[in-house]
């Protein structure tokens, strides 16, 4: 029987952003908050395929290699709560163009091989702390890391000895 990998299009956080990000949020969220996602795992899902077969993987990985797209540079500089699915977020206050193109795009094509997307619009973010409390403060403006972008990532969601992790499958360079 052909194993299937539970798949997502994201865009990889650079190592440096990460780590600041993490030390930032040490200093902006009590530890009672809510339960912080390691640094590894951070990053901002374009499009979330779910449970794919090999050759699904396949044709979706063909679909992302012809994407002609330039870079863009991304600023994450606002935050906020999601009560009902108790999640603190991180991300653009304006996302730009190249930005909502590629998640746009990456979502079509996910649909058109039969991973249903979500019916929501878009909100690109980082995902900073899961079962949040439900009424957290949040950090007062003027915050905000900016780094270029210049690919994006298919990632396989392992889940192993009780934690998630994030392993790369193949990587695409934007033009």
């Amino acid at each position: 029987m052909p194993q299937s990998k539970r798949l997502f299009f994201a865009l990889e956080l650079p190592k440096a952003v990460q780590q600041r990000i993490v030390r930032w949020r040490a200093e902006q969220f009590p530890y009672e908050a809510g339960r912080p996602i390691a640094a590894a795992n951070l990053h901002i899902t374009l499009a979330f395929l779910g449970e794919v077969s090999e050759e699904k993987q396949r044709i979706l990985a063909a679909q992302a290699s012809r994407i002609t797209q330039p870079g863009f540079t991304l600023c994450l500089d606002d935050a906020g709560h999601w009560p009902r699915s108790r999640v603190v977020w991180l991300g653009p206050r304006q996302a730009p163009r190249g930005l909502l193109q590629l998640a746009n795009l990456l979502r079509a094509q996910a649909a058109r091989s039969g991973c249903a997307q979500s019916p929501q619009p878009f909100h690109p973010h980082v995902t900073l702390l899961r079962n949040a409390q439900p009424r957290v403060a949040l950090p007062p403006p003027g915050f905000g890391w900016e780094f270029p972008v210049e690919d994006f990532v298919l990632y396989e969601s392992l889940f192993d000895q009780g934690r998630t992790r994030y392993r790369p499958v193949d990587r695409w360079q934007l033009k």
